[in-house]
C-alpha cells in the first residue's frame, strides 16, 4: 500500500510526516533503553528480510496482488520500537532507491506501515498471548496480529486519501479494508510460518531472558541474511505482476490520475530494475540483492550508532 506522489494533499502529507517523525523518534528513544545489545544484529537481519519479502507480491483475487508488510513479525522478535525502526529503514530505501512510494507520501507510508501496523500488530499479539498460552497460542497470536496490522494500516491509508479529498471515505474505507482483509491472510500466514520456524530452530530468540543471558546470534544472522538474499535473487523476479491493493483500487475507483507521472525523486534503480541490464529477470534479481544489502547495512549501522553497547566489564 505504498502511496505515490499526488494521492495526498499538502496538509495531509505534512501532518503524516510530523506524526511519523514523532513516532520514529520515540521508537529510537525507547530502543536505546530496551533493546539488548545482542539483538542489534537481529535488527539489520529483520529489516533485510522484510525488504526481500516485500518484493514477493502474491496473487489475491480479481487481478489484485498483495505483499508482506512484516511489522508484526519484527515486533514479535524484537519489540515494537525496533520494528518501527526496521520498517522505517525499509521504506526509506524503497523510496529513495527504487521510487517505491512517493517522496511527499513517505511520512504517510511510514505512519501506516512502520507505526500503525507495528502498534496494532504487537498489541493484538500480546493480547491473544494472554488468553492462549503455549506454542499454539504463539502461532495463533502471530497470525491474527499480522492480519489485523494489515487491515488497520489499510484503513489508515483510506483515511489519508479521504482527508486529502482524493476519494470519499464512504468509498475508500470499504474498498481498502475489503481487499486488505484478503491480503492480510497472506500476511498472517507468512508471519506465523516464520515464527514457527524460529520457534523450532532457535526458540531462544523468542525468549528475552535467554538471549540476554549471552546466547550468540551471529551465526543465525549470517544464515538469515543468506536466506533473505536468496529470496531477493531467486524468487523476487517471479513475483506476481498484478497491481497491489491500492493500485487496483485507484484504477477501479478512478483516482489513479492523481498520481504524478514523473516522480519528484529520480531514483537510481526505478521500479526494482537495475538499469543497463537487458534481462528483466536479472535486473530485478540484482536490484533485490542491492536493496537487501543496503537495508541490512543501514539498519545495523543505525542500531550500532543509536543504541548504546555494553562495556567490557558489563558483558
Amino acid at each position: 500500500m505504498h502511496i505515490p506522489d499526488g494521492f495526498l494533499n499538502a496538509k495531509t502529507a505534512v501532518a503524516s510526516a510530523v506524526l511519523s517523525a514523532v513516532g520514529v523518534g520515540m521508537a529510537l528513544r525507547q530502543a536505546r533503553k530496551t533493546l539488548p545489545a545482542r539483538r542489534v544484529p537481529m535488527l539489520g537481519l529483520a529489516a533485510a528480510f522484510v525488504f526481500a519479502a516485500q518484493m514477493l507480491n502474491f496473487p489475491v483475487a480479481g487481478g489484485t496482488s498483495g505483499h508482506f508488510i512484516g511489522a508484526t513479525l519484527v515486533a514479535v522478535l524484537l519489540g515494537p520500537s525496533a520494528a518501527a525502526i526496521a520498517l522505517t529503514a525499509v521504506l526509506v530505501v524503497q523510496c529513495f532507491l527504487f521510487n517505491d512510494g512517493g517522496l511527499t507520501a513517505l511520512g504517510a507510508n511510514i505512519f501506516n506501515m512502520a507505526i500503525v501496523a507495528t502498534l496494532v500488530g504487537y498489541g493484538v499479539y500480546r493480547l491473544v498471548r494472554r488468553f492462549v498460552p503455549g506454542q499454539r497460542g504463539l502461532i495463533l497470536a502471530a497470525a491474527f496480529a499480522g492480519w489485523c496490522s494489515t487491515v488497520v494500516a489499510a484503513i489508515s491509508c483510506a483515511g489519508q486519501l479521504a482527508i486529502s479529498g482524493t476519494v470519499a471515505w464512504s468509498v475508500s474505507f470499504p474498498a481498502m479494508a475489503g481487499v486488505h482483509m484478503l491480503i492480510g491472510i497472506g500476511e498472517g500466514l507468512i508471519t506465523a510460518l516464520v515464527i514457527l520456524a524460529i520457534a523450532r530452530l532457535r526458540p531462544d530468540l523468542l525468549d528475552d531472558e535467554t538471549l540476554a543471558a549471552g546466547t550468540p546470534v551471529t551465526a543465525f544472522v549470517g544464515f538469515g541474511l543468506v536466506a533473505a538474499l536468496g529470496l531477493a535473487l531467486f524468487v523476487s523476479p517471479f513475483a506476481c505482476k498484478w497491481p497491489d491493493g491500492l493500485e487496483k483500487i485507484a484504477a477501479t475507483l478512478g483516482f489513479e490520475h492523481h498520481a504524478i507521472e514523473k516522480p519528484l525523486l529520480s531514483a537510481p534503480i526505478p521500479d526494482y530494475a537495475l538499469p543497463g541490464i537487458h534481462s528483466a529477470v536479472v535486473a530485478t534479481a540484482l536490484a533485490g540483492v542491492i536493496g537487501t544489502v543496503i537495508v541490512f547495512a543501514l539498519s545495523w549501522v543505525l542500531a550500532q550508532v543509536l543504541i548504546p553497547q555494553p562495556t567490557a566489564g558489563s558483558r
